[in-house]
């Protein structure tokens, strides 16, 4: 690990072959209020990013804003001046010109669509590329699953899923608490067949669970949920799962966000994780991300067995037992 503008760098290689993805992972805070400080933070870190010859790099949900927080018309009044298209000349000044010489795309996540006399938005996941235009609806991914207090602000999304083909491979989008579903996964992982999930998240880290009896009790059940769903749902689904947290304390609520920000293998396992507390920089070069869902698949192919026993009805989202 290593200290760069004020972050810590995480570096890793997976193999060899230069000719795998390269992803960066922005495990950082966001401050609630601060448009211009996290502003500034994303467009550091995305610079740092580029020097290190990352292709992908992610960042958090609500990366641009910070979340919600129960002050409902303060809250309000200051998302409305902070939805993605406000953002647009930042954008196009300061962070599109990254894109080129390796970064290929950069994927960001805001509020869109509420206008100042509307109180309810898009969570939006975009991806900001070279040519495209990244608030096209192919170019996004609005939250499906709106939990807890997003429903105070956030309608679901028109559509459930974006699938976008790379040369790395192929990528589905999900936005944290989408994540806990498996009929979405699934439909990602043996409809559209996707190689991996980019995932970003504001995940919470506390919550209390008590099992007196058994003298078990947790305190961050949120934070522990969030290590194995990641697991469990790349096995199962024998997809990757690219995930990018927020992390550290609200600025308003207190609330503490879980961070854990990793990459997780088609086989469930593991590959690297950043710090539940800290901000971090996480970078893994060359992954070979068809190649290692293909081996797992010459062990036991999920979707080639499932498939025996259900089939798939009508638009193939939905699957219902072979007669």
């Amino acid at each position: 690990m290593e200290s760069v503008d004020e972050f810590q760098v995480v570096q890793r290689s997976y193999c060899d072959d230069e000719s795998g993805l390269s992803v960066g992972l922005a495990n950082i805070h966001a401050e609630v209020p601060g448009v211009a400080a996290n502003r500034d933070k994303v467009l550091r870190a995305a610079s740092i990013f580029k020097q290190r010859g990352v292709n992908i790099a992610v960042f958090p949900e609500f990366c641009l804003t910070g979340y919600f927080w129960d002050a409902h018309d303060d809250c309000l009044r200051y998302m409305q001046a902070a939805r993605a298209e406000d953002h647009a000349d930042w954008i196009e000044r300061e962070l599109r010109p990254l894109i080129g010489d390796g970064l290929e795309a950069i994927i960001l996540n805001g509020l869109a669509g509420a206008g100042p006399t509307r109180e309810c938005f898009l969570n939006r996941t975009f991806v900001l590329g070279s040519d495209a235009e990244y608030l096209a609806d192919e170019n996004t991914y609005d939250k499906v699953f709106i939990p807890g207090i997003e429903k105070n602000f956030t309608e679901s999304g028109r559509d459930d899923r974006l699938v976008l083909d790379t040369r790395h491979g192929r990528l589905g989008f999900t936005t944290c608490y989408d994540y806990l579903f498996s009929e979405l996964l699934r439909e990602y992982a043996m409809v559209e067949q996707v190689d991996a999930i980019v995932q970003v998240a504001s995940w919470r880290a506390a919550g209390h669970r008590d099992y007196p009896a058994m003298n078990l009790r947790t305190d961050h059940y949120y934070g522990e949920l969030w290590d194995a769903v990641m697991a469990a749902s790349s096995a199962t689904n024998q997809v990757w799962t690219i995930a990018c947290n927020a992390v550290g304390r609200h600025g308003v609520s207190g609330v503490p966000f879980w961070g854990g920000s990793g990459i997780w293998a088609p086989s469930g396992i593991c590959l690297i994780q950043a710090s539940h507390v800290n901000e971090e920089l996480v970078i893994v070069h060359n992954v070979d991300i068809r190649g290692a869902q293909e081996s797992e698949k010459d062990d036991f192919d999920y979707a080639f067995d499932f498939k025996q026993v259900y089939r798939p009805m009508q638009d193939g989202s939905t699957f219902t037992r072979q007669v």
